[in-house]
């Protein structure tokens, strides 16, 4: 689990960091959960990205929609800072520090918003229905909701793998991997409420659309069909990918905190294991593995 607190320090800075990496990482995620934003979003109007991060979000929507004012917040400093750098050529963005459950009338730059966003931003809340209640307060009536989160850990079995190879409780390569790297199927759509997962904040918190729709029902939204979204999480790229993945996955995600609990005298052949598995993972000038992630839409109801 991401505390508030790490996001504020370590983990913020982090991102912040390497947030060409992040970017990279998500790219293939992003032109259909632009494209959903987009559809969400009014011509004019103002916006609000929850969980900015560096802003690649923001801007994107920022150029599909000139007239339309977008505020992000983000919890970490560090990240803001980026955000606003690399938006300083759209008049209309702006990006503040801001916690998304606290904030006030007195804080918004908009009576409410028409658009809240969210790019893996919100599986972190300790309460996801008082999360959400307080993102609604913030709404207009009828305002839509744009955010993407990652599918269960059984679609994205990378995270896994990762960490146990770091751990080494499990082989570099799998039995019958043969010499291709994609061992991981892509997942399959399936019912969307197949299955009942335990909620832990965290990256994978809201890998069950039931879940997730029930957060939702609960806390003043109406909730649309969830997009299950197939693409490749790319750690790494160029000539050397295998390094510039390596340094990623040390910084970055579930390996990051794996590392941050190996003891130091098992480090180094912790992360040879891990070397060797992004080794087998790379093709054609790049490290990447099968993910999914849902799309999900939702209005605000009227109070």
């Amino acid at each position: 689990m991401t505390g508030s607190f790490e996001w504020q320090g370590s983990v913020g800075n982090a991102w912040a960091q390497d947030w060409r990496l992040t970017d990279m990482s998500f790219a293939g995620l992003a032109a259909p959960f632009d494209a959903a934003i987009v559809e969400a979003a009014p011509a004019q109007g103002a916006a609000l990205d929850i969980g900015c991060g560096a802003g690649v979000t923001s801007l994107a929507l920022a150029a599909a929609r000139p007239d339309l004012e977008i505020t992000g917040v983000d919890l970490s400093q560090s990240l803001v800072d980026v955000a606003n750098s690399r938006g300083k050529q759209s008049p209309n963005l702006r990006f503040f520090v801001a916690d998304v459950t606290k904030m006030t009338d007195s804080a918004m730059p908009a009576a409410r918003f028409d658009l809240a966003f969210s790019r893996h931003g919100v599986m972190f809340f300790d309460d996801p229905v008082a999360g959400f209640r307080a993102i609604r307060r913030l709404l207009a009536d009828e305002a839509r909701l744009v955010f993407s989160c990652f599918a269960d850990v059984d679609r994205n079995p990378w995270a896994a793998q990762l960490v146990n190879v770091i751990a080494g409780t499990s082989e570099v390569i799998p039995p019958g991997a043969g010499t291709s790297p994609d061992t991981m199927p892509m997942a399959e759509a399936g019912p969307a409420e197949s299955r009942a997962l335990s909620y832990v904040p965290g990256p994978f918190g809201f890998g069950d659309p039931a879940f997730v729709r029930g957060v939702l029902e609960r806390s003043g939204f109406v909730p649309g069909k969830p997009e299950l979204v197939n693409y490749r999480y790319r750690a790494g790229e160029g000539a050397d990918a295998v390094a510039q993945a390596l340094h990623f996955f040390q910084r970055i995600g579930p390996a990051a905190r794996a590392l941050a609990m190996i003891e130091p005298a098992a480090r180094t052949a912790a992360l040879e294991r891990l070397r060797a598995l992004l080794a087998h993972r790379a093709r054609e000038g790049a490290v990447e593995f099968p993910a999914a992630a849902w799309i999900w839409t939702a209005r605000a109801e009227a109070q």
